[in-house]
């Protein structure tokens, strides 16, 4: 099986791991509409403060909660 057809069926069935590079106004969002649609999603970020904020469920992004963002960490959804 070539690699295009198995990414196709990774994606068909939610099995691909997607990175979304770069946690700001607009890779944040991505990465959480990801999350909403059943991916794993690892978040990728060299902003230290930001990163640190992240990690404990604190969100930047104003279209984003807070609260949303905690339960896809504690899923294990995002990354």
């Amino acid at each position: 099986m070539d690699h295009a057809t198995t990414l196709s069926r990774r994606f068909a069935t939610h099995t691909a791991r997607i990175t979304v590079v770069g946690q700001g106004h607009a890779g944040l969002p991505l990465a959480v509409e990801f999350a909403k649609t059943g991916f794993f999603v690892t978040g990728l970020d060299t902003d230290v403060d930001r990163v640190t904020a992240l990690a404990t469920g604190r969100s930047h992004a104003p279209d984003v909660p807070s609260e949303e963002l905690k339960r896809f960490f504690e899923q294990d959804a995002i990354t």
